[in-house]
């Protein structure tokens, strides 16, 4: 199903590791995006492209596709039917009757090279699912190597601090990591349409195929839910390749969690590693990424009530759970269903058992603990060290507290069916889950909804429907389902003595809180099933793209370092020669910089202006038409010290609240109140903030007070920056100044003093002495230089202006008022040059008649 027309993007893997076959047969759809082959080889671009009446499409990506697979071996034909265990397959109850669902993922069986072609198409015309045939030594270590042996570990909190605990980084796996989420991308795309159809992504093993498919549709619809934890930033960082798959996540429009732990621990890392910050909008949570806003999701995933009702119903589950019950009859069984791996905590559980029957002798013979153990989906040394260790605990209590025809721990190391798992759950008095670490785990789900039972269950037992329901669960704080069954018994996993209690707590407890806890457990979990939290998920994902083809893209950065930069449609790159072709024909100039960031970079040590931005200073300072300003928040004398060369440059220094107009003319105040009294209050609380937060300065201006917290932990600084403000705000009330917070800082000033207004005066001030100007230029990179950009546009937009070419210009892609942007200082020192080269040499002059208008020459 790949389509060749995206052959570059796997053209980075080398050798022929992705030489992916095609299908014979033509797509079943006409693509409408620009650039793809449809299904006759013809290459359709935008003018030509054909947009017929679609059904509503959602393209579900997961590592497995819901299919069971198994080849005859007498006829040698593939056999394939749907896995209804699946998930991924239940998805679709969410969604509307008329969606069409797509599924791209792997199978869970090799099908030969040969054969590849003809299972694609039979699998789409079948099922609608789009096979990726991984090669061999590809999927082993893509999915055996760098998810099983370094991403899991890693996301369940695993460093691997030596050999024996846990394996290092290997860059043969990343790369293999990296095949893989290739050739899932071209899969994607030899399907998609790009207007109507969503894509949503599932667990970490594809965290890089977003940055595959926004690299080359910069506006797919996508979405991505992590099936697993997301560890603390302290762990996450000490992966070498963290940048790459947080950038990964980071290209979606929607990322969904179970818990608000895990979307907490992504977010400290996005701000730790990436600098950016997060808010709530409207009660979602969102990140600013590059003008684009990526929303996050949390909400835990529910089960198919159907599917677990039905097996329920079957004759075989009332069998079984008959069997059972005289098999245990007398006894309170204690169940546990978990896979066999380091992290569900399988020993401390089987310990805590035996503990309590250490402090509670009396209910040997009347307790069980049944055990199952689903296969290990790994295969390294720790699981079979796990296994070992359980194996190991469970003999040792059977053979000192077993008797005769009572075992107190029953395990079960084999395939159960599911009928049968369904019929321990429906017996069961308690049931425990230990994990130290688990994504979400949905055994308290089904437990729950299996002690509920069935009207048919009921009748085959022999129950009346309106007896009473009860089930009591035991849950580790660690599990991602905890957070959302309230009325359970929550523990640590690692005090096997509190376990120990909880259980006994859970076995004694009355029959009437029992029924309640079950009560709530079982009304929350069927009304927030798997339909639920398929179609929260997929209206979240509509809304976040609803914003589309509001704005315009640009694709910066090489590999996996790609980001998409979205802005305004208006917001474009400011042309040099178009500005200095608009300098040359204009009469009367005005000209306003930002110093630090936009003269100088802002991460410079040395804030001295270079010979360059002097010598284009001094140049433009010294035509008599042009008045150019320095607005910038540094204080008077530093501006001063720095920019004395330029005898007639103008600076208007602490965001305005100094003005000087040239070297020999005096220092100007705003004219607003000059009591600085409020220092006294504002000093003492910043320096109380600054002690307590480390890295944290305090710039003390002559009209302002400044706190900065760039340099100390970003999460506390950001913390400690919030606190602040609300404390000067309360104190400050009656004072006559603002508080602003800015980037990394913390800022009280007077009232009335901005950017914005000072900028407003010196025009006002030109317009007055008849020196209006027809050109104007202004320059920034920070928030407070967005006062300047809409104050120069409301002025110059005036019925008593005179027409002037206006080009407001930010430093750096990003949302802005400004329309044109430059991308850094080493641009603008080139736009300055450009202008300087222009004013030194004879400019010819026009009637005003015959210039040509900002818009125009735009």
């Amino acid at each position: 199903m790949g389509s060749k027309s995206f052959g570059n993007l796997l053209d980075l893997a080398s050798g022929d590791l992705l030489d992916i076959p095609h299908t014979p047969r033509t797509l079943p759809r006409v693509m409408t995006v620009p650039g793809i082959i449809d299904g006759y080889g013809v290459s359709v671009d935008d003018s030509d492209a054909i947009s017929l009446p679609l059904r509503e499409r959602k393209i579900l990506v997961a590592n497995f596709l819901p299919l069971n697979g198994k080849k005859d071996s007498e006829t040698g034909q593939w056999k394939f039917c749907l896995d209804n265990d699946s998930p991924l397959l239940h998805l679709k109850d969410g969604f509307s009757p008329e969606t069409e669902v797509i599924y791209v993922g792997s199978l869970k069986t090799d099908v030969d090279v040969s054969e590849q072609d003809e299972v694609s198409q039979r699998l789409f015309e079948e099922f609608s699912c789009v096979p990726t045939f991984l090669p061999q030594d590809v999927h082993k270590k893509f999915y055996l190597g760098f998810c099983k042996q370094q991403l899991w570990p890693l996301f369940h909190y695993m460093l691997p601090m030596c050999l024996d605990h846990g394996e290092r980084f290997d860059r043969s796996l990343w790369q293999a990591y990296v095949s893989a989420n290739k050739i899932f991308a071209d899969k994607v795309m030899g399907v998609i349409n790009l207007e109507e159809d969503y894509i949503w992504i599932h667990d970490y093993h594809l965290m890089l195929l977003p940055t595959f498919l926004r690299r080359r549709f910069h506006r797919i619809k996508l979405g991505f839910f992590l099936h697993s934890p997301f560890p603390s930033s302290e762990i996450y960082r000490t992966l070498p390749v963290r940048e790459e798959l947080l950038r990964g996540l980071l290209n979606c429009d929607l990322i969904g969690f179970h818990t608000f732990d895990y979307a907490r621990h992504f977010l400290s890392c996005c701000c730790r590693m990436l600098g950016l910050e997060y808010e709530s909008k409207r009660g979602h949570i969102a990140l600013d990424y590059l003008g684009r806003t990526v929303f996050l999701k949390i909400l835990p995933i529910g089960i198919q009530m159907g599917r677990l009702e039905s097996v329920l119903n079957l004759p075989a589950t009332a069998e079984k759970l008959k069997e059972i019950q005289e098999k245990y009859r007398g006894k309170k069984v204690i169940l546990g269903v978990d896979d066999m791996d380091i992290f569900k905590g399988l020993s401390l559980k089987i310990l805590a058992f035996e503990h309590l029957l250490q402090q509670y002798p009396n209910m040997l013979g009347k307790l069980v603990l049944i055990q199952i153990v689903n296969p290990a989906r790994g295969s390294g040394k720790d699981v079979q060290e796990a296994k070992k260790e359980t194996y190991y605990t469970v003999n040792r209590i059977n053979e000192r507290y077993g008797s005769p025809g009572y075992e107190p721990v029953v395990l079960i190391d084999r395939p159960v069916p599911r009928f049968e798992k369904s019929a321990y759950y429906a017996l069961a008095e308690c049931c425990i889950v230990n994990a130290v670490r688990d994504g979400m785990n949905l055994v308290p789900y089904k437990y729950t909804v299996c002690r509920q039972g069935t009207p048919d269950m009921d009748k085959s037992l022999g129950l009346s429907e309106d007896s009473p329901r009860t089930s009591t669960l035991v849950l580790s704080e660690f599990i991602g389902c905890s957070p959302s069954l309230s009325g359970a018994i929550r523990v640590n996993p690692w005090d096997v003595d509190a376990v120990a209690d909880s259980i006994y707590s859970a076995i004694t407890m009355s029959d009437f809180e029992k029924q309640l806890r079950h009560k709530k457990h079982y009304n929350y979990i069927s009304t927030h099933d798997v339909a639920y939290w398929s179609r929260s998920f997929t209206l979240d994902l509509e809304r976040a793209c609803r914003d589309h083809y509001s704005k315009r893209c640009w694709g910066v950065g090489w590999g996996l370092g790609f980001r998409l930069i979205a802005l305004s449609p208006n917001f474009r790159r400011l042309s040099i020669e178009q500005t200095v072709s608009a300098y040359r024909r204009s009469s009367k100039r005005a000209i306003f910089l930002d110093y630090d960031g936009t003269l100088v970079p802002e991460s410079s040590i040395v804030k001295d202006p270079s010979a360059e931005v002097m010598s284009a200073l001094k140049t433009l300072c010294s035509d008599p038409d042009n008045t150019v300003f320095i607005v910038s928040g540094r204080g008077k004398v530093s501006l001063s010290e720095w920019l004395a060369p330029c005898d007639n440059l103008g600076i208007a220094a602490e965001h305005g609240y100094f003005t000087r107009w040239n070297k020999s003319s005096d220092w100007e105040t705003s004219g607003f109140s000059d009591d600085l009294e409020w220092k006294k209050i504002v000093e003492p609380i910043m320096r109380l903030y600054t002690e307590t937060t480390d890295g944290s300065t305090i710039e003390a201006k002559e009209s302002a007070l400044v706190w900065h917290h760039q340099d100390a932990d970003p999460d506390f600084g950001s913390c400690q920056a919030k606190e602040l403000l609300d404390h000067l705000e309360t104190v400050l009330v009656n004072e006559p100044v603002v508080v602003n917070r800015g980037h990394h800082i913390v800022e009280v000033k007077p009232q009335g003093v901005s950017k914005g207004l000072v900028t407003g005066k010196i025009l006002s001030k030109m317009h007055e002495e008849g020196n209006a100007p027809d050109f104007v230029v202004c320059i920034g990179d920070d928030r407070s230089d967005e006062e300047m950009f809409e104050s120069i546009t409301t002025i110059s937009a005036q019925p008593s202006s005179v027409s002037a070419e206006i080009f407001a210009c930010t430093v750096g892609r990003k949302p802005s008022k400004a329309k044109y942007f430059l991308d850094e200082v080493s641009d603008v020192v080139k736009l300055l040059q450009g202008l300087s080269n222009t004013a030194s040499s004879p400019k010819p002059r026009y009637p005003s008649h015959l210039r040509v208008s900002f818009e125009s020459v735009v």
